[in-house]
């Protein structure tokens, strides 16, 4: 059933931490007008790269790469390059806008507003603007005032032709590429060799590549209505609802990725035109005819505790596991002060107490909860010795202490990297925490929202401290972690399973405070991200989606890129496929049984892995989260291989592997009755 959004409790008073003025973020006011730029401003948007540095690095846009040079935009339709490592699109210089006598060549570009689905980017020197929307078979702009447009290419035209009016001319270029260029009023083009001038002009144009010999007459029929802005809006469970602001007559045409037409089914707002396609990095773009789409994705049921509870006969061994992890604990020996290894430790704490719960073995949450409060609070009180988390203006956010100069400490944090993996766990030990402790929870809501704040606010209210969703792409339907860093590919990802694990999190946080919105919103998201990976990062044998040569030697991407997808990862090459599994799975939780709901693939992926096993100096740690996804179908055989480890990722844990493996199973083989009637059967 699905849950109205605008009912929840009263959130907490506002807190901020202390604020801190970094020595290592860039200027924002480079390339946004001053309109945008009063807000906190999107650290991880599609098109991040147009406002960092020299602003000249191209982004996808679907289906164009775009690519805004100083007083120029260059648009491009991608070819694909592959090989079993790898693939990427192309780009090349395919047309490139500008207009003639520019008197100021050398200016750049503007941010004049942006939104979920759209950027709006001002060449003002040329008196051009470019409403760049996402998934629009067409490149539109504006001519503010009579400019004569200056078109060129790498590529030699070979054909060129106007319809009888001036409106619409055709472009053929050495390639095999054809183009279209559509006017809202006539409009006198003239070409030689690789460029076309225009006379003086003022008015809407709109660009497209056909995509195959059918597309012309579908472009022809939607080339008057075009689009200037759009945006996602979360008002239910479970559903996403797309709205496009539009000028123009007719019907509007966007495209739809794979995982749109998937949700797209159960919409009946909109005509799905399935012959009508252009190629993608993400897979097929079919055309969509109409202006608001509704998005239906699978529900998903946050627990505390595994779905189908453990088996009676492994209490006593998880609760001797469990007593010996919890008597390690020591928080005056965590032995890091990095935002991200710490957090992890917390959680792998957090885990103790809901474990404890499952089994009914209370004795051991007493020393839990103490751990769990001496390391939390004093990264919520600002008395951490060495970092901590700090408030940074400019671009509105939370920074730690450590990356507010430097940008490599914390993995970036400090630069907007990662921010929903780091602030994941410890919302995760924060929602455990006020969970078993409600009087601690209340006193520490207002700093438990702001962490939440920081990468999933909404962005509803006036004079917001936070962006709108900072990691969450409301088009792409998952994260990004990569932050304020200039890519030649774009935004990338390379661990969906902890950004589940940060809306899993947020979702528990709100079920811990009796906040049903955060419960709502939290688990729409997650469940969002659980679909984007199961159809992006997870790799199944016989695929279409990639290429062929890519499928055939992966089961799972390394780094999800906006313009690439690749085998290898931050921190490991792509041979240690261990690394690949583990990275897409830890941390071990309830949530991670939806996440891998395909018994099958499960199969696959382990199958595929096993033999990077052999190599000299494989991880225990990540041996143990490919016995772990090996329990999911071989409880028997992955249970003797993880008895048999030496030691465990930092976030994980004996215990957590052993409730982990216990639990797997039909519904037939789970806990049945009390389990604490066994508590005299464990010595």
């Amino acid at each position: 059933m699905s849950l109205p959004l605008h009912h929840h409790i009263t959130p907490p008073q506002p807190f901020l931490f202390p604020t801190v003025n970094s020595t290592v973020l860039p200027d924002p006011s480079t390339y946004f007008s001053p309109k945008p730029l009063k807000n906190p401003l999107p650290t991880n948007s599609f098109f991040q790269n147009f406002v960092l540095k020299n602003g000249d690095q191209h982004e996808y846009i679907h289906p164009y790469i775009i690519k805004s040079s100083l007083s120029t935009l260059s648009i491009c339709y991608p070819s694909l390059f592959s090989n079993s490592s790898f693939f990427h699109q192309v780009f090349i210089l395919d047309l490139t806008i500008s207009i003639l006598n520019n008197s100021h060549p050398k200016s750049t570009h503007l941010v004049s507003s942006y939104n979920d689905l759209s950027v709006t980017l001002d060449l003002p020197s040329s008196n051009l603007r470019f409403f760049l929307v996402r998934g629009s078979p067409f490149v539109t702009f504006q001519v503010l005032d009579k400019v004569e447009i200056f078109i060129s290419t790498v590529h030699a035209i070979l054909d060129f032709y106007a319809n009888s009016v001036n409106t619409k001319y055709t472009i053929k270029l050495g390639n095999n590429q054809t183009w279209v260029l559509y006017a809202d009023s006539p409009i006198k083009l003239s070409h030689s060799d690789s460029k076309i001038i225009s006379s003086a002009f003022s008015g809407v144009i709109r660009i497209a590549v056909l995509s195959n010999s059918e597309s012309e007459k579908v472009l022809d029929r939607f080339s008057s209505c075009y689009p200037v802005s759009g945006k996602g809006s979360l008002n239910e469970s479970f559903s996403m609802r797309y709205e496009w602001e539009r000028n123009g007559s007719g019907d509007l045409l966007m495209l739809a990725h794979p995982l749109h037409v998937k949700l797209l089914k159960k919409s009946r707002k909109v005509a799905v035109l399935e012959d009508f396609k252009y190629k993608s990095v993400d897979g097929d773009l079919v055309g969509v005819v109409g202006s608001s789409w509704v998005l239906k994705t699978e529900p998903v049921s946050v627990t505390w505790h595994s779905i189908k509870g453990v088996k009676e006969e492994s209490v006593c061994e998880i609760r001797n596991a469990l007593s010996k992890d919890v008597k390690a604990l020591d928080s005056d020996k965590m032995g890091t002060n990095s935002s991200y290894f710490y957090g992890k430790l917390v959680a792998r704490a957090a885990r103790f107490a809901l474990i404890a719960e499952e089994v009914c073995y209370p004795e051991v949450i007493p020393a839990i909860k103490k751990f769990l409060k001496d390391t939390i609070e004093p990264w919520l009180d600002g008395t951490f010795t060495g970092n901590g988390f700090l408030y940074d203006g400019k671009w509105g956010g939370i920074v730690t202490k450590q990356g507010s100069t430097d940008t490599a400490a914390d993995f970036g944090f400090g630069i907007y990297n990662d921010h929903h993996f780091h602030l994941g766990y410890y919302l995760y030990g924060i929602a455990v925490l006020a969970k078993i402790d409600p009087a601690w929870g209340r006193k520490y809501k207002p700093q438990a929202y702001t962490l939440i704040a920081d990468f999933m606010n909404l962005g509803k209210k006036e004079n917001s401290k936070y962006p709108r969703l900072r990691c969450f792409d409301l088009w792409k339907l998952h994260s990004w972690a990569a932050g304020l860093t200039e890519f030649t590919d774009g935004r990338n990802q390379e661990s969906t399973s902890e950004a589940v694990n940060g809306y899993y999190a947020a979702a528990l946080m709100g079920l811990a405070y009796g906040d049903a919105h955060l419960v709502s919103i939290g688990s729409t998201i997650l469940s969002m991200e659980i679909q984007s990976a199961q159809t992006w990062w997870h790799v199944r044998q016989g695929d279409n989606l990639y290429p062929k040569e890519f499928t055939r030697e992966n089961r799972v991407v390394g780094i999800l890129w906006a313009n690439k997808r690749d085998s290898g990862l931050w921190f490991a090459p792509p041979e240690w496929k261990e690394c690949r599994l583990g990275i897409q799975l830890l941390p071990l939780l309830p949530i991670s049984e939806v996440l891998f709901s395909d018994v099958k693939f499960a199969r696959e992926l382990v199958e595929w892995t096993l033999p990077a096993l052999a190599r000299e100096g494989v991880g225990e740690g990540w041996k143990g989260f490919l016995y772990a996804l090996q329990g999911i179908y071989d409880k028997d055989s992955a249970l003797k291989k993880i008895k048999k480890l030496k030691g465990y990722d930092d976030g994980n844990s004996l215990t957590n592997l052993l409730w982990w493996i216990y639990s797997r199973g039909g519904a037939d083989e789970g806990s049945h009755g009390n389990l604490c009637l066994y508590n005299h059967y464990c010595h």
